[in-house]
């Protein structure tokens, strides 16, 4: 690095210097508090339900834990008990509105056990694990996630059907007190009745029947408090571009966009930014199940990546996110693993193909050119253009039908994705077109003759990257080999002498899985992999992207640990949008949309599924 790296890296020094006078964070400190509250959660919960259980040698234990109760409370005792082990998650993670509701928690357990049961030594040890809390109380300072109704309604489903798991359980839990024999259905109908305060049909003896009606109403009441509390919370919103940031970012993008491909991804209006102290490099990221998720390389000048990453790493330390990284370049892990101490795993390769090497000349391209020709003899043309060179009439035709031929409900793509086509200040994106006119006696599609669209964002000033494939599905076959093979044509009248299409995960291990000589461990992991592949199209999209001869240029997941790994992937999965937790369609509340009508995703594992396989 030059002497301009110092400047930059003068305020990350200075924090660094900082934070080592303050002294490292007992990350021990919330992880052991977060363990303590689930296990007495879990004992509370077991106290209150089972009668055996509260008389047995456990229960000395549980006379004098934070929180337990006497048999006489066992409906409090569930309720603490649940109560605890919805707050052990947030504590461990170091959340303040949740170490808050614990603070508050625990004078009342104090209180209720000194009230109900006259034990000193269990109002002392509450007391005692409050002053803990207090007196660790910057340990416990991460600020809450980005909320949203859904949320709510989750809650609702999941506590609830836990409370009707737990009723079932009271209700069976003092079988020599009940009267009769009642049915399944019977104990069903009691539980449901008790959840909303009211008698059912389940009669007991020696006044059990006001145990098991307190404890019902209890778990109703809290499911009831919690999904109120979570429906009508003040909303906090989800990181957005703002229009400063957005216009910050195509500065650099100007300076800096030819050293990434996916720079231009940077763009989407659904992400956040972190900028640099200088303001000469950013990291642009969305928080999805408590995961920070970055994408592709920090946008800006390499020297001023440090100054980016630190940022990004305050800031998820201050929300205590998981920080990730999907899909940076050699360089950009490079830089990421030394600034962080983070760890890289290899996620797949991009295939990039050079203008000026591409040619449908030779066997190698065979079967490309048949098809190519093939198509062309059906009557199918094509046409290459920037959007700027676009009419109205004719981006709105190409969004009407991006929009009716996509395969999923929602659109698929964040790392590799812009999210939007058509958008005015994207007038530097190609759009291929492919055209067919219909026959005689053949009836007009309703998009007219256009059949196929590809759509290229702009990867500094002479290269393009690949982030839509649509297609009707009543087209012939071969339209994305068409239209790339158009574009790749039409590329040095662009200025454009590279082009990257899609990207290939863990190829890798397709490609050497399949040679002579490959060991039973290899073959195996790409025997799963082809496995997949008929819900991820990954070997398909191999395939796919080997018949042009690119060149493979690797890309790499960032993460922090291996027990990391589960988690970053299920966040990954939501933000492509290959998992959907949303609210039903009918519920979702319409947000007005801050750009042209979102339709681009791009052809890949991590960038959509649209490519369609190989005929």
């Amino acid at each position: 690095m030059s002497d301009r790296l110092d400047g930059e890296k003068s305020g990350v020094v200075a924090w660094r210097r900082a934070r080592w006078v303050r002294g490292p964070r007992p990350e021990a400190v919330p992880t052991a508090v977060g363990t303590a509250c689930t296990l007495i959660g879990l004992l509370n919960v077991a106290s209150g339900v089972f009668p055996r259980f509260r008389h047995s040698r456990m229960h000395a234990l549980a006379e004098v834990l934070p929180g337990a109760v006497s048999p006489l409370a066992a409906a409090a005792s569930i309720v603490v008990g649940l109560l605890l082990l919805l707050l052990a998650h947030g504590l461990k993670r170091r959340k303040r509105r949740v170490w808050i509701a614990a603070v508050t928690l625990l004078p009342v357990g104090a209180a209720a056990q000194f009230a109900y049961r006259h034990s000193v030594i269990g109002a002392v040890l509450s007391l005692a694990l409050l002053a803990y809390l207090v007196w660790h109380r910057r340990e416990f300072a991460a600020l809450p996630d980005p909320r949203s109704r859904w949320k709510a309604l989750l809650n609702f489903v999941v506590l609830g059907g836990v409370s009707v798991a737990l009723g079932m359980v009271i209700v069976n839990s003092h079988p020599h007190r009940i009267v009769g024999d009642p049915t399944v259905w019977a104990e069903l109908q009691h539980v449901m009745w008790g959840l909303f305060g009211f008698e059912g049909p389940v009669a007991y003896t020696h006044h059990v029947d006001y145990t098991v009606g307190y404890s019902l109403g209890a778990l109703g009441l809290l499911t009831l408090a919690t999904t109120a509390y979570l429906a009508f919370r003040p909303e906090q919103p989800a990181a957005r571009l703002t229009a400063e940031d957005e216009d910050r970012l195509r500065e650099l993008l100007a300076r800096h966009g030819s050293r990434d491909s996916l720079g231009h991804f940077a763009l989407r209006r659904d992400k956040g930014a972190v900028f640099s102290p200088s303001g000469k490099a950013a990291v642009c990221y969305r928080v999805v199940s408590g995961v920070m998720l970055a994408s592709g390389d920090p946008i800006g000048d390499v020297e001023a990546w440090p100054g980016a990453i630190e940022r990004f790493m305050e800031e998820a330390r201050v929300h205590s996110w998981t920080p990730a990284v999907m899909g940076c370049s050699e360089t950009g892990g490079e830089v990421w693993t030394r600034e962080t101490g983070l760890d890289a795993l290899e996620l797949g390769d991009e295939a990039i193909v050079d203008v000026a090497d591409f040619t449908l000349s030779g066997r190698a391209m065979r079967n490309v050119r048949q098809m190519v020709k093939r198509i062309e003899r059906n009557g199918y043309e094509t046409r290459v253009r920037r959007v700027a060179e676009l009419s109205p009439e004719e981006v709105e035709a190409v969004q009407r039908a991006a929009d009716g031929w996509r395969g999923t409900d929602t659109e698929r793509g964040f790392s590799m994705a812009l999210g939007r086509i058509g958008d005015p200040r994207d007038g530097d994106a190609v759009i291929a077109t492919a055209h067919r006119a219909p026959g005689e006696g053949e009836t007009p599609g309703p998009y007219g003759d256009l059949k196929a669209v590809l759509h290229f964002v702009p990867w500094g000033a002479d290269g393009m990257s690949l982030d839509l494939m649509r297609r009707d599905r009543s087209a012939d076959p071969g339209m994305n080999e068409l239209l790339i093979v158009a574009a790749l044509q039409a590329a040095p009248k662009l200025d454009v002498s590279r082009v990257s299409l899609n990207f290939a995960m863990f190829r890798s291990a397709l490609a050497r899985g399949e040679k002579l000589g490959a060991g039973p461990v290899l073959r195996t992991w790409r025997s799963l992999l082809v496995f997949l592949s008929r819900w991820f199209q990954i070997e398909s999209l191999y395939k796919f992207n080997a018949k042009f001869q690119p060149r493979w240029e690797p890309r790499f997941l960032v993460f922090r640990a291996t027990r990391d790994l589960p988690r970053i992937g299920f966040a990954a999965m939501q933000a492509e949008g290959f998992v959907q937790l949303g609210l039903p369609r009918l519920l979702r509340r319409r947000r007005p949309e801050p750009v042209a009508r979102p339709c681009a995703h791009r052809a890949s594992a991590l960038r959509g599924t649209s490519v369609e396989r190989a005929a």
